[in-house]
Protein backbone atom coordinates (compact mmCIF):
# COMPACT_ATOMS: atom_id res chain seq x y z
CA UNK A 1 0.00 0.00 0.00
CA UNK A 2 1.42 3.35 -1.02
CA UNK A 3 1.76 5.69 1.95
CA UNK A 4 0.31 9.19 2.00
CA UNK A 5 1.35 12.09 4.15
CA UNK A 6 0.46 15.68 4.92
CA UNK A 7 -2.29 17.34 2.90
CA UNK A 8 -2.62 14.43 0.47
CA UNK A 9 -3.34 11.96 3.27
CA UNK A 10 -5.82 14.31 4.93
CA UNK A 11 -7.61 14.92 1.63
CA UNK A 12 -7.97 11.20 0.96
CA UNK A 13 -9.34 10.54 4.44
CA UNK A 14 -11.88 13.34 3.91
CA UNK A 15 -13.03 11.76 0.62
CA UNK A 16 -13.36 8.34 2.24
CA UNK A 17 -15.37 9.92 5.06
CA UNK A 18 -17.86 11.26 2.51
CA UNK A 19 -18.16 7.91 0.73
CA UNK A 20 -18.63 6.05 4.00
CA UNK A 21 -21.17 8.58 5.23
CA UNK A 22 -23.36 7.93 2.18
CA UNK A 23 -23.04 4.17 2.72
CA UNK A 24 -23.92 4.35 6.42
CA UNK A 25 -26.95 6.58 5.87
CA UNK A 26 -28.29 3.85 3.55
CA UNK A 27 -28.10 1.47 6.53
CA UNK A 28 -31.03 2.79 8.50
CA UNK A 29 -31.66 0.64 11.58
CA UNK A 30 -34.95 0.62 13.47
CA UNK A 31 -34.67 -0.56 17.08
CA UNK A 32 -37.49 -1.78 19.28
CA UNK A 33 -37.94 -4.02 22.32
CA UNK A 34 -40.27 -7.00 22.13
CA UNK A 35 -42.61 -8.08 24.91
CA UNK A 36 -40.18 -10.88 25.76
CA UNK A 37 -37.44 -8.33 26.45
CA UNK A 38 -35.49 -9.16 23.28
CA UNK A 39 -34.12 -6.26 21.27
CA UNK A 40 -35.22 -6.25 17.63
CA UNK A 41 -33.14 -4.44 14.99
CA UNK A 42 -34.55 -4.08 11.47
CA UNK A 43 -32.87 -2.70 8.36
CA UNK A 44 -34.97 -2.57 5.21
CA UNK A 45 -32.99 -3.57 2.11
CA UNK A 46 -35.33 -3.85 -0.86
CA UNK A 47 -32.73 -4.30 -3.62
CA UNK A 48 -33.20 -8.10 -3.57
CA UNK A 49 -36.17 -10.28 -2.53
CA UNK A 50 -34.13 -11.83 0.30
CA UNK A 51 -34.40 -11.86 4.09
CA UNK A 52 -31.72 -12.65 6.67
CA UNK A 53 -32.43 -13.01 10.39
CA UNK A 54 -30.04 -13.78 13.22
CA UNK A 55 -30.74 -14.22 16.92
CA UNK A 56 -27.87 -13.76 19.39
CA UNK A 57 -28.14 -15.60 22.70
CA UNK A 58 -25.88 -15.14 25.72
CA UNK A 59 -24.82 -18.77 25.41
CA UNK A 60 -21.27 -18.74 24.08
CA UNK A 61 -18.42 -20.95 25.21
CA UNK A 62 -17.50 -18.54 28.02
CA UNK A 63 -20.59 -20.05 29.70
CA UNK A 64 -19.11 -23.56 29.67
CA UNK A 65 -18.97 -24.95 33.24
CA UNK A 66 -15.57 -26.00 34.53
CA UNK A 67 -14.79 -29.51 33.35
CA UNK A 68 -17.46 -29.31 30.64
CA UNK A 69 -15.59 -27.24 28.08
CA UNK A 70 -17.22 -27.57 24.67
CA UNK A 71 -20.77 -27.79 26.03
CA UNK A 72 -21.97 -24.57 24.39
CA UNK A 73 -20.79 -25.75 20.98
CA UNK A 74 -22.26 -29.22 21.42
CA UNK A 75 -25.59 -27.70 22.45
CA UNK A 76 -25.67 -25.47 19.38
CA UNK A 77 -24.81 -28.38 17.10
CA UNK A 78 -27.49 -30.55 18.73
CA UNK A 79 -30.13 -27.87 18.19
CA UNK A 80 -29.54 -28.22 14.45
CA UNK A 81 -30.73 -31.83 14.59
CA UNK A 82 -34.41 -31.17 13.99
CA UNK A 83 -37.40 -30.69 16.27
CA UNK A 84 -39.61 -33.01 18.33
CA UNK A 85 -41.81 -33.40 15.26
CA UNK A 86 -39.09 -33.43 12.57
CA UNK A 87 -35.95 -35.51 12.37
CA UNK A 88 -32.75 -33.82 11.25
CA UNK A 89 -33.21 -35.27 7.76
CA UNK A 90 -36.83 -34.12 7.49
CA UNK A 91 -35.97 -30.68 8.85
CA UNK A 92 -33.12 -30.22 6.37
CA UNK A 93 -35.31 -31.44 3.51
CA UNK A 94 -37.86 -28.70 4.23
CA UNK A 95 -35.14 -26.06 4.40
CA UNK A 96 -33.48 -27.27 1.20
CA UNK A 97 -36.78 -27.39 -0.68
CA UNK A 98 -37.16 -23.62 -0.16
CA UNK A 99 -33.53 -22.90 -1.02
CA UNK A 100 -33.14 -21.45 2.46
CA UNK A 101 -30.47 -21.90 5.09
CA UNK A 102 -30.76 -22.35 8.86
CA UNK A 103 -27.79 -22.64 11.21
CA UNK A 104 -26.98 -22.43 14.91
CA UNK A 105 -23.38 -21.88 15.97
CA UNK A 106 -21.47 -20.88 19.08
CA UNK A 107 -18.45 -18.63 19.43
CA UNK A 108 -16.69 -17.69 22.64
CA UNK A 109 -19.21 -14.95 23.59
CA UNK A 110 -22.56 -15.71 21.94
CA UNK A 111 -24.64 -18.26 20.04
CA UNK A 112 -26.06 -17.14 16.70
CA UNK A 113 -29.20 -18.76 15.31
CA UNK A 114 -29.41 -17.60 11.70
CA UNK A 115 -31.64 -17.99 8.65
CA UNK A 116 -31.54 -16.70 5.08
CA UNK A 117 -34.31 -17.17 2.53
CA UNK A 118 -36.15 -15.74 -0.41
CA UNK A 119 -38.78 -13.25 0.66
CA UNK A 120 -41.65 -15.57 -0.28
CA UNK A 121 -40.29 -18.28 2.03
CA UNK A 122 -39.23 -15.99 4.87
CA UNK A 123 -42.23 -16.83 7.06
CA UNK A 124 -41.85 -20.59 6.62
CA UNK A 125 -38.09 -20.45 7.21
CA UNK A 126 -38.51 -18.31 10.31
CA UNK A 127 -41.03 -20.85 11.61
CA UNK A 128 -38.52 -23.67 11.16
CA UNK A 129 -35.78 -21.67 12.88
CA UNK A 130 -38.13 -20.85 15.76
CA UNK A 131 -39.16 -24.49 16.11
CA UNK A 132 -35.53 -25.61 16.27
CA UNK A 133 -35.04 -23.12 19.11
CA UNK A 134 -38.33 -23.52 20.99
CA UNK A 135 -39.14 -27.18 20.41
CA UNK A 136 -35.83 -28.91 19.62
CA UNK A 137 -35.60 -32.66 19.39
CA UNK A 138 -32.46 -32.97 21.56
CA UNK A 139 -32.67 -36.73 21.22
CA UNK A 140 -29.98 -38.77 22.96
CA UNK A 141 -28.93 -40.43 19.71
CA UNK A 142 -28.46 -37.09 17.93
CA UNK A 143 -26.54 -35.55 20.82
CA UNK A 144 -24.23 -38.54 21.15
CA UNK A 145 -23.56 -38.53 17.41
CA UNK A 146 -22.70 -34.82 17.44
CA UNK A 147 -20.50 -35.42 20.49
CA UNK A 148 -18.53 -38.04 18.59
CA UNK A 149 -18.17 -35.68 15.65
CA UNK A 150 -16.92 -32.91 17.94
CA UNK A 151 -14.35 -35.15 19.63
CA UNK A 152 -13.12 -36.38 16.24
CA UNK A 153 -12.79 -32.80 15.01
CA UNK A 154 -10.78 -31.79 18.06
CA UNK A 155 -8.43 -34.74 17.69
CA UNK A 156 -7.89 -33.88 14.04
CA UNK A 157 -7.16 -30.26 14.97
CA UNK A 158 -4.66 -31.38 17.59
CA UNK A 159 -2.49 -32.79 14.81
CA UNK A 160 -1.93 -29.22 13.60
CA UNK A 161 0.91 -27.44 15.44
CA UNK A 162 -0.74 -24.04 14.97
CA UNK A 163 -3.90 -25.23 16.70
CA UNK A 164 -1.87 -26.78 19.49
CA UNK A 165 -0.06 -23.48 20.02
CA UNK A 166 -3.31 -21.50 20.06
CA UNK A 167 -4.96 -23.77 22.64
CA UNK A 168 -1.86 -23.82 24.84
CA UNK A 169 -1.51 -20.04 24.69
CA UNK A 170 -5.12 -19.48 25.80
CA UNK A 171 -4.77 -21.93 28.68
CA UNK A 172 -1.48 -20.40 29.75
CA UNK A 173 -2.82 -16.84 29.60
CA UNK A 174 -6.38 -17.22 30.91
CA UNK A 175 -6.15 -20.42 32.96
CA UNK A 176 -9.61 -21.60 33.99
CA UNK A 177 -11.22 -18.28 33.02
CA UNK A 178 -14.02 -17.95 30.42
CA UNK A 179 -11.54 -17.54 27.55
CA UNK A 180 -9.12 -20.22 28.70
CA UNK A 181 -10.39 -22.93 26.34
CA UNK A 182 -11.37 -23.20 22.66
CA UNK A 183 -15.08 -22.99 21.85
CA UNK A 184 -15.07 -26.65 20.79
CA UNK A 185 -13.58 -27.66 24.15
CA UNK A 186 -11.04 -30.41 24.76
CA UNK A 187 -11.40 -33.98 23.54
CA UNK A 188 -11.43 -35.24 27.13
CA UNK A 189 -14.04 -32.76 28.35
CA UNK A 190 -16.38 -33.23 25.39
CA UNK A 191 -16.19 -37.02 25.69
CA UNK A 192 -17.65 -36.71 29.21
CA UNK A 193 -20.63 -34.57 28.21
CA UNK A 194 -24.06 -36.19 28.48
CA UNK A 195 -27.39 -35.51 26.77
CA UNK A 196 -28.66 -34.20 30.09
CA UNK A 197 -25.79 -31.70 30.17
CA UNK A 198 -26.89 -30.42 26.75
CA UNK A 199 -30.55 -30.16 27.72
CA UNK A 200 -29.71 -28.34 30.94
CA UNK A 201 -27.48 -25.86 29.13
CA UNK A 202 -30.21 -25.25 26.56
CA UNK A 203 -32.89 -24.58 29.17
CA UNK A 204 -30.56 -22.27 31.12
CA UNK A 205 -29.15 -20.05 28.37
CA UNK A 206 -31.52 -20.04 25.40
CA UNK A 207 -33.70 -17.20 26.67
CA UNK A 208 -35.02 -14.28 24.61
CA UNK A 209 -35.15 -11.85 27.54
CA UNK A 210 -31.61 -10.69 26.84
CA UNK A 211 -31.37 -11.80 23.22
CA UNK A 212 -30.75 -9.55 20.22
CA UNK A 213 -32.57 -10.21 16.93
CA UNK A 214 -31.33 -8.60 13.71
CA UNK A 215 -33.40 -8.61 10.51
CA UNK A 216 -32.12 -7.39 7.14
CA UNK A 217 -33.81 -7.54 3.78
CA UNK A 218 -37.02 -7.05 1.83
CA UNK A 219 -39.26 -6.61 4.87
CA UNK A 220 -41.67 -4.14 6.41
CA UNK A 221 -40.69 -3.34 10.03
CA UNK A 222 -44.16 -3.62 11.53
CA UNK A 223 -44.95 -6.90 9.82
CA UNK A 224 -41.63 -8.53 10.67
CA UNK A 225 -41.93 -7.42 14.30
CA UNK A 226 -45.31 -9.17 14.52
CA UNK A 227 -43.90 -12.33 12.91
CA UNK A 228 -40.83 -12.47 15.15
CA UNK A 229 -42.92 -11.75 18.24
CA UNK A 230 -45.29 -14.60 17.42
CA UNK A 231 -42.68 -17.14 16.38
CA UNK A 232 -40.26 -16.60 19.28
CA UNK A 233 -42.79 -16.23 22.07
CA UNK A 234 -41.90 -19.49 23.80
CA UNK A 235 -38.38 -18.67 25.06
CA UNK A 236 -39.12 -16.16 27.76
CA UNK A 237 -36.94 -15.37 30.75
CA UNK A 238 -33.50 -13.88 31.16
CA UNK A 239 -30.00 -15.24 31.59
CA UNK A 240 -28.13 -14.24 34.73
CA UNK A 241 -25.21 -11.87 34.00
CA UNK A 242 -21.78 -13.44 34.05
CA UNK A 243 -19.19 -11.94 36.36
CA UNK A 244 -16.17 -10.49 34.61
CA UNK A 245 -13.02 -12.51 35.35
CA UNK A 246 -10.24 -10.93 37.43
CA UNK A 247 -7.80 -8.75 35.53
CA UNK A 248 -4.68 -10.51 34.29
CA UNK A 249 -1.49 -9.55 36.05
CA UNK A 250 1.56 -11.22 34.53
CA UNK A 251 4.83 -11.22 36.36
CA UNK A 252 7.84 -9.75 34.59
CA UNK A 253 9.73 -11.74 31.99
CA UNK A 254 8.85 -14.21 29.25
CA UNK A 255 6.89 -17.21 30.54
CA UNK A 256 7.59 -19.95 28.04
CA UNK A 257 5.81 -23.20 27.32
CA UNK A 258 7.96 -25.22 24.92
CA UNK A 259 6.07 -28.06 23.21
CA UNK A 260 8.20 -30.54 21.31
CA UNK A 261 6.99 -31.65 17.87
CA UNK A 262 8.90 -33.08 14.95
CA UNK A 263 8.03 -30.18 12.62
CA UNK A 264 10.06 -28.19 10.11
CA UNK A 265 8.47 -24.89 11.10
CA UNK A 266 8.23 -23.58 14.65
CA UNK A 267 4.78 -22.25 15.47
CA UNK A 268 5.14 -19.31 17.85
CA UNK A 269 2.61 -17.25 19.78
CA UNK A 270 3.78 -14.53 22.14
CA UNK A 271 1.61 -11.98 23.88
CA UNK A 272 -0.29 -10.90 26.95
CA UNK A 273 -3.69 -9.73 28.10
CA UNK A 274 -5.63 -7.44 25.79
CA UNK A 275 -8.86 -5.44 25.93
CA UNK A 276 -12.62 -5.79 25.96
CA UNK A 277 -14.57 -4.47 22.99
CA UNK A 278 -16.06 -1.74 25.19
CA UNK A 279 -12.61 -0.31 26.02
CA UNK A 280 -12.61 3.40 25.02
CA UNK A 281 -9.08 2.97 23.63
CA UNK A 282 -10.32 0.40 21.09
CA UNK A 283 -9.97 2.68 18.05
CA UNK A 284 -6.54 3.99 19.01
CA UNK A 285 -5.45 0.38 19.48
CA UNK A 286 -6.81 -0.51 16.04
CA UNK A 287 -4.58 2.12 14.47
CA UNK A 288 -1.57 1.19 16.59
CA UNK A 289 -1.93 -2.53 15.90
CA UNK A 290 -2.37 -1.98 12.16
CA UNK A 291 1.02 -0.26 12.14
CA UNK A 292 2.61 -2.87 14.39
CA UNK A 293 1.46 -6.15 12.86
CA UNK A 294 -2.15 -6.05 11.70
CA UNK A 295 -1.54 -4.26 8.42
CA UNK A 296 -0.20 -7.09 6.30
CA UNK A 297 2.80 -6.17 4.19
CA UNK A 298 2.68 -2.57 5.41
CA UNK A 299 3.13 -3.52 9.08
CA UNK A 300 6.39 -3.13 10.93
CA UNK A 301 6.57 -6.78 11.99
CA UNK A 302 6.14 -7.95 8.40
CA UNK A 303 8.78 -5.54 7.13
CA UNK A 304 11.31 -6.40 9.82
CA UNK A 305 10.79 -10.13 10.41
CA UNK A 306 9.88 -11.17 6.86
CA UNK A 307 11.10 -8.61 4.36
CA UNK A 308 14.33 -7.56 6.06
CA UNK A 309 15.39 -10.61 8.07
CA UNK A 310 13.69 -13.27 5.91
CA UNK A 311 12.62 -15.29 8.94
CA UNK A 312 8.91 -15.83 8.31
CA UNK A 313 6.47 -16.08 5.43
CA UNK A 314 3.80 -14.26 7.43
CA UNK A 315 3.51 -12.66 10.85
CA UNK A 316 0.51 -10.97 12.42
CA UNK A 317 -0.44 -9.22 15.62
CA UNK A 318 -4.00 -9.09 16.91
CA UNK A 319 -6.09 -7.80 19.80
CA UNK A 320 -9.01 -10.25 20.17
CA UNK A 321 -11.46 -7.91 21.91
CA UNK A 322 -14.66 -9.51 23.22
CA UNK A 323 -17.22 -9.08 25.97
CA UNK A 324 -14.35 -9.57 28.42
CA UNK A 325 -10.72 -8.58 27.85
CA UNK A 326 -9.18 -10.97 25.35
CA UNK A 327 -5.59 -11.49 24.32
CA UNK A 328 -2.94 -9.54 22.49
CA UNK A 329 -0.87 -11.97 20.46
CA UNK A 330 1.83 -12.04 17.80
CA UNK A 331 1.56 -15.20 15.70
CA UNK A 332 4.10 -16.55 13.23
CA UNK A 333 5.79 -19.58 11.76
CA UNK A 334 9.52 -19.70 11.22
CA UNK A 335 12.26 -22.28 10.77
CA UNK A 336 13.13 -23.99 14.03
CA UNK A 337 16.62 -22.55 13.90
CA UNK A 338 15.22 -19.01 13.44
CA UNK A 339 12.83 -19.03 16.39
CA UNK A 340 15.13 -17.28 18.86
CA UNK A 341 16.04 -14.48 16.46
CA UNK A 342 12.43 -13.98 15.37
CA UNK A 343 11.34 -13.62 19.00
CA UNK A 344 14.14 -11.18 19.66
CA UNK A 345 13.03 -9.03 16.72
CA UNK A 346 9.40 -9.10 17.90
CA UNK A 347 10.37 -7.87 21.34
CA UNK A 348 12.41 -5.13 19.73
CA UNK A 349 9.46 -3.97 17.63
CA UNK A 350 7.18 -3.85 20.67
CA UNK A 351 9.77 -1.69 22.41
CA UNK A 352 10.09 0.57 19.40
CA UNK A 353 6.33 1.13 19.26
CA UNK A 354 6.56 2.41 22.81
CA UNK A 355 9.77 4.41 22.47
CA UNK A 356 9.29 6.24 19.17
CA UNK A 357 6.23 7.99 17.70
CA UNK A 358 4.94 6.48 14.48
CA UNK A 359 5.56 8.46 11.30
CA UNK A 360 2.99 10.65 9.56
CA UNK A 361 3.07 8.22 6.62
CA UNK A 362 2.34 5.21 8.85
CA UNK A 363 -0.52 6.98 10.58
CA UNK A 364 -2.10 8.15 7.30
CA UNK A 365 -1.76 4.70 5.74
CA UNK A 366 -3.41 3.01 8.74
CA UNK A 367 -6.32 5.44 8.72
CA UNK A 368 -6.73 5.11 4.96
CA UNK A 369 -7.07 1.34 5.17
CA UNK A 370 -9.23 1.13 8.30
CA UNK A 371 -11.69 3.75 7.10
CA UNK A 372 -11.65 2.72 3.46
CA UNK A 373 -12.23 -0.97 4.16
CA UNK A 374 -15.12 -0.34 6.55
CA UNK A 375 -17.87 -0.26 3.86
CA UNK A 376 -16.74 -3.70 2.67
CA UNK A 377 -18.17 -5.08 5.92
CA UNK A 378 -21.63 -4.01 4.78
CA UNK A 379 -21.88 -5.25 1.20
CA UNK A 380 -23.87 -8.46 1.87
CA UNK A 381 -26.95 -9.18 3.96
CA UNK A 382 -25.09 -11.66 6.13
CA UNK A 383 -22.44 -9.03 6.92
CA UNK A 384 -25.06 -6.39 7.70
CA UNK A 385 -26.86 -8.76 10.08
CA UNK A 386 -23.58 -9.51 11.87
CA UNK A 387 -22.71 -5.81 12.02
CA UNK A 388 -26.09 -4.92 13.53
CA UNK A 389 -25.70 -7.57 16.22
CA UNK A 390 -22.26 -6.25 17.14
CA UNK A 391 -23.65 -2.72 17.37
CA UNK A 392 -26.23 -3.80 19.93
CA UNK A 393 -24.25 -6.45 21.82
CA UNK A 394 -21.33 -4.10 22.43
CA UNK A 395 -23.44 -0.93 22.85
CA UNK A 396 -21.85 0.90 19.93
CA UNK A 397 -24.91 2.99 19.08
CA UNK A 398 -27.15 2.95 16.01
CA UNK A 399 -25.10 5.78 14.50
CA UNK A 400 -21.89 3.75 14.78
CA UNK A 401 -21.38 3.50 11.01
CA UNK A 402 -21.55 7.30 10.84
CA UNK A 403 -19.15 7.80 13.73
CA UNK A 404 -16.56 5.16 12.86
CA UNK A 405 -14.60 7.30 10.35
CA UNK A 406 -14.25 10.07 12.91
CA UNK A 407 -13.24 7.63 15.65
CA UNK A 408 -10.40 6.35 13.48
CA UNK A 409 -9.64 9.62 11.71
CA UNK A 410 -9.16 11.49 14.97
CA UNK A 411 -6.38 9.24 16.30
CA UNK A 412 -3.08 11.09 16.72
CA UNK A 413 0.56 10.01 16.77
CA UNK A 414 0.73 10.80 20.46
CA UNK A 415 -2.31 8.60 21.18
CA UNK A 416 -0.79 5.71 19.24
CA UNK A 417 2.32 5.88 21.39
CA UNK A 418 0.24 6.19 24.56
CA UNK A 419 -1.75 3.01 23.88
CA UNK A 420 1.46 1.20 22.92
CA UNK A 421 2.77 2.04 26.40
CA UNK A 422 -0.50 1.04 28.02
CA UNK A 423 -1.30 -2.22 26.23
CA UNK A 424 1.95 -3.69 24.92
CA UNK A 425 3.96 -5.56 27.53
CA UNK A 426 7.30 -6.64 26.07
CA UNK A 427 8.65 -7.12 29.58
CA UNK A 428 5.86 -9.49 30.69
CA UNK A 429 4.51 -11.95 28.13
CA UNK A 430 3.45 -15.53 27.64
CA UNK A 431 5.20 -17.55 24.95
CA UNK A 432 4.14 -20.83 23.40
CA UNK A 433 6.49 -22.51 20.94
CA UNK A 434 5.45 -25.72 19.18
CA UNK A 435 8.70 -26.73 17.55
CA UNK A 436 11.46 -29.26 17.19
CA UNK A 437 12.99 -28.06 20.41
CA UNK A 438 16.38 -29.67 19.80
CA UNK A 439 16.72 -27.45 16.72
CA UNK A 440 14.93 -24.36 17.97
CA UNK A 441 17.01 -24.09 21.15
CA UNK A 442 14.88 -21.26 22.52
CA UNK A 443 16.84 -19.48 25.24
CA UNK A 444 14.27 -18.06 27.62
CA UNK A 445 16.96 -16.48 29.81
CA UNK A 446 18.23 -14.45 26.85
CA UNK A 447 14.68 -13.48 25.89
CA UNK A 448 13.99 -12.39 29.45
CA UNK A 449 17.11 -10.28 29.39
CA UNK A 450 15.95 -8.70 26.11
CA UNK A 451 12.41 -8.21 27.39
CA UNK A 452 13.31 -6.63 30.70
CA UNK A 453 16.24 -4.53 29.51
CA UNK A 454 16.13 -0.86 30.48
CA UNK A 455 15.26 1.41 27.59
Amino acid sequence: MKSLSGAAGSALVAVVLLVLASTSHALEIKRTTLSSGAVLLVSEQHQLPMVSISVAFDAGSRRDPAGKEGLAELTAASLEQGTKQLSAAAFNQKVDFMGSSVSISADRDYVFATMTSLKKYAGDTLHLLAQSLEDPGLRDSDILRKRSDQVAGIKANEEEPGYTAMVAFARQLFGSGPYGHPAEGFASSVARLTPDDVRKFYHTYYRTGGAVIAVVGDVEPGAIKTSVEEELSGLGGRVQPQAEPPALNLAGGIHAQLINRNVAQANLIVGAGGIARANPDYYRIQVMNYILGGGGFSSRLMKVVRSKAGLAYSIDSVFSAGKFPGAFAVVLQTKNQSAQEALRLIIGQLREMQDQPVSDNELASAKKYLIGSFPLRLDRQSQIVSFMLQVELYHLGLDYADRYPKLIGGVTRREVQEVAHRYLHPGAMELVAVANQSQARINTAALNSEATAQR
